[in-house]
């Protein structure tokens, strides 16, 4: 069985990604936001804006705004075609700057500017996936969550180590035999 192989396998193919990544020169930009410090609404953003962009323009385009505002309450002081401007050139970045600022206004109104301590309160969050609530929870909040995308999703089943459907049905079961 696949989940079996994976369980066996694990250890193993950890290291190898391990190797693979560290060839790249950039460590995962809300494990680094996590070590230096950074809060867990800068992880989320961040996360948001790293979406469908490479991860040096997401660096870059997250500094940028956080030099100006780097809380829900300072966020939303800055005007949605000067966070568009900003994190620019990021993938739909006029479509993350409403984002930002919707889930800004989300993140006072109904949680006193925290960012939800659930994956469920997450997900309620405009821009916010499956892969962008997990991150949040596992990097932002310590709990142990694993983020499974598209690519995750394809090379898992490609590799057999889970034969699924969907990148759902891959974290169910990959979350059931990875050590936490």
């Amino acid at each position: 069985m696949a989940t079996d192989k994976l369980k066996k396998d694990f250890p193993g193919f950890l290291k190898l990604l391990r190797k693979a990544y560290s060839g790249f020169g950039l460590k995962p930009l809300a494990a680094e936001y996590r070590r230096t410090g950074r809060s867990v609404y800068e992880i989320l953003i961040a996360t948001v804006l790293s979406l469908r962009t490479k991860d040096p323009t997401t660096y870059a385009a997250a500094e940028r705004l956080f030099k100006v505002a780097d809380n829900p309450s300072a966020m939303l002081k800055v005007s949605e075609p000067k966070i568009a401007e900003l994190i620019y050139p990021a993938g739909f970045y006029k479509t993350k700057a409403k984002q930002i600022l919707k889930i800004s206004r989300i993140l006072l109104d109904e949680y006193g500017g925290e960012v939800p301590k659930t994956r469920e309160g997450l997900l309620k969050l405009p821009g916010v996936g499956l892969k962008t609530a997990n991150l949040t929870m596992a990097e932002g909040h310590g709990i142990p969550y694993i983020c499974v995308d598209t690519h995750v999703h394809r090379i898992s089943n490609r590799l057999d180590l889970v034969r699924t459907k969907t990148a759902e049905e891959t974290e169910a079961k990959i979350h059931k035999v990875v050590p936490k």
